[in-house]
């Protein structure tokens, strides 16, 4: 089973896009299983496939913290058909980047997903019609108004696509906000690869954003342009497979987030 999930080999969480074009090209396998099953671990739970723990393509086992999100990846593995499809299995592919490639370097992942606060979508703004720019500042100033007021992070916005140079301080003081536990890092860097903007995967792990409204304020300028020229069904597509990498990232933080405030 190792290799269907190679994409999770890499050292940082994968991008979820370029994973499931991946996914998308390479011939699917049969389903070689009966069952899938959930049982207690040491530091988890652990799923298994007629008896025998998941591996991640180095061999590790996986182990998960919350037993909700082992019965959640257990389903994904017990909904496969005749083949197995990588791409209807995003918490597993999850599962896989954290025990492969983000347990062992947390920090690493974080420096990483912080990049992001340097270059985030919120702070580059349309400049006309006036529609779109309102819409844009509905949905975008009260994340940044949060971070000033409640991170101490004040960004400068930029009208088009010029780049901007961040304040070093402002980056310093979300980066602090970041979570440290490997799971919500790497649920993070996903949704911060889904949407463009560390700054509403911030706001959604700290509530002050829902996930609807993250998404919604992600695709800002996608909707607008919709609403002027009608559906294209291809991006439709594209973003109905990105949804779903985007509610698996927010049902682990949902999951793994009442153990990270519990603490050991």
């Amino acid at each position: 089973m190792r290799e269907l999930f190679d994409e999770a080999a890499g050292q940082s969480p994968p991008d979820p896009r370029e994973a499931a074009r991946q996914s998308a090209r390479a011939p699917l396998r049969k389903r070689f299983y009966k069952a899938a099953d959930v049982t207690e671990a040491e530091g988890g739970f652990a799923i298994t496939l007629d008896g025998k723990p998941i591996r991640t393509p180095s061999g590790r086992q996986v182990v998960i913290p919350s037993r909700e999100l082992a019965v959640a990846v257990a389903a994904e593995w017990a909904a496969q058909g005749e083949t197995i499809d990588p791409v209807t299995m995003p918490l597993t592919r999850i599962a896989n980047s954290v025990v492969e490639g983000v347990i062992d370097r947390v920090d690493d992942v974080v420096d990483d997903l912080a990049k992001y606060f340097e270059t985030d979508l919120l702070f580059y703004r349309a400049g006309h019609p006036e529609g779109l720019v309102a819409r844009e500042a509905a949905h975008w100033d009260p994340v940044l108004f949060w971070a000033a007021q409640t991170l101490g992070a004040h960004f400068i916005l930029s009208e088009g696509i010029m780049h901007v140079k961040q304040p070093e301080e402002a980056v310093r003081a979300a980066r602090a906000a970041l979570p440290g536990d490997a799971w919500s890092v790497a649920a993070l860097h996903m949704i911060t690869t889904l949407t463009g903007s560390a700054l509403l995967a911030l706001a959604l792990v700290h509530g002050a954003r829902e996930a609807g409204q993250v998404w919604a304020a992600a695709h800002v300028d996608e909707d607008w342009n919709t609403d002027q020229w009608g559906v294209d069904e291809e991006a439709a597509s594209r973003r109905a497979v990105r949804a779903r990498d985007f509610d698996a990232a927010v049902a682990v933080l949902a999951a793994v987030k009442p153990l990270v405030a519990k603490g050991p």
